[in-house]
């Protein structure tokens, strides 16, 4: 079994279409079936349903994609760091973070630390929910994840067993509105059920998401909200809220200067204040000798805090 034959059946399984899928794989037609052919007595199973138009994966088919998708991308991921060696590419460390944490702690962590040429971002990762980072980290895809945790007890669907972390901060989401004529904040915690205060919520699935609704889960005082959109970037969150269409918890960090400047204030006290910590997480069993480095350094750290 070659790598090219999981990329064809990749390819089959985008296009759904063997003389598609046969031209994006600069092979003929007659080629590419041959290839899928001999996937298929490799794994035992039929893998496409040849009866339907489109064609459509069996559930042996499903489960070989997947497959196919972790080798290759792992395939990607270890070429590219190989023609840095070969190069005599120093080797960085790639760390995954959420976009906010990359605009408002991350460059300031590096220049503190004097980790600015040692440590990369790794900018694939700006859109994945918290699931993808520890994913990321089995497959080996980036070094290290940096990431916001609940500091109050939640439940979050994640495998991160086989990770360990350094705690490297704390944040706090609060609840901001934009200003009234006035100063005063256009929307306030709590509101009445009756006229509840129109929210931007980040997805359950995320950290941030699930951190956030814990803590509210936990107030003695419901808050009266009504979801008006889902955001997984905290950015696109603060601009709505700039814009006056409602409320909607930020990271303290990322709205200091808009506090300060008076566009955007305060929706709420601070028992509406959802703490975190910023952790950074490493696979235990992934090693090379910078990154072992690193997290010696950062544990002499944390002894002499």
């Amino acid at each position: 079994m070659e790598i090219r034959w999981l990329e064809d059946f990749i390819a089959l399984a985008r296009t759904r279409h063997f003389s598609r899928a046969a031209d994006e794989q600069h092979v003929t037609q007659p080629t590419f079936s041959r290839r899928i052919k001999l996937l298929e007595e490799e794994m035992g199973a039929t893998l496409i349903n040849r009866q339907t138009l489109p064609l459509s994966l069996t559930a042996e088919g499903e489960e070989f994609l997947a497959l196919c998708e972790k080798i290759t991308e792992g395939v990607r991921v270890t070429r590219e760091r190989i023609r840095d060696i070969s190069a005599g590419h120093d080797r960085r460390i790639a760390v995954a973070a959420p976009q906010s944490l990359l605009a408002h702690f991350l460059p300031e962590w590096l220049a503190a630390t004097g980790l600015e040429g040692r440590v990369e971002p790794y900018l694939r990762a700006t859109g994945w929910v918290a699931a993808d980072y520890f994913k990321a980290l089995n497959r080996g895809e980036c070094d290290l994840a940096l990431c916001y945790w609940p500091l109050e007890r939640c439940d979050l669907e994640l495998d991160n067993s086989a990770c360990r972390y350094r705690t490297l901060g704390y944040e706090h989401l609060i609840p901001v509105s934009a200003p009234a004529p006035d100063g005063t904040p256009r929307f306030t915690l709590p509101a009445s059920r009756r006229s509840p205060v129109p929210w931007f919520a980040y997805p359950r699935l995320g950290l941030l998401g699930a951190a956030l609704k814990t803590h509210l889960a936990r107030l003695p005082e419901a808050p009266g909200l009504a979801v008006k959109s889902e955001n997984l970037y905290a950015a696109g969150i603060k601009e709505l809220v700039a814009l006056g269409y409602g409320v909607g918890w930020l990271p303290e960090r990322s709205v200091r200067r808009a506090l300060a400047s008076g566009t955007l204030v305060r929706a709420g006290d601070t028992r509406w204040d959802v703490p975190l910590a910023l952790r950074l997480y490493r696979h235990r069993h992934h090693h090379h000798a910078e990154l072992d480095v690193l997290w010696g350094e950062l544990a002499a750290t944390e002894a002499s805090r």
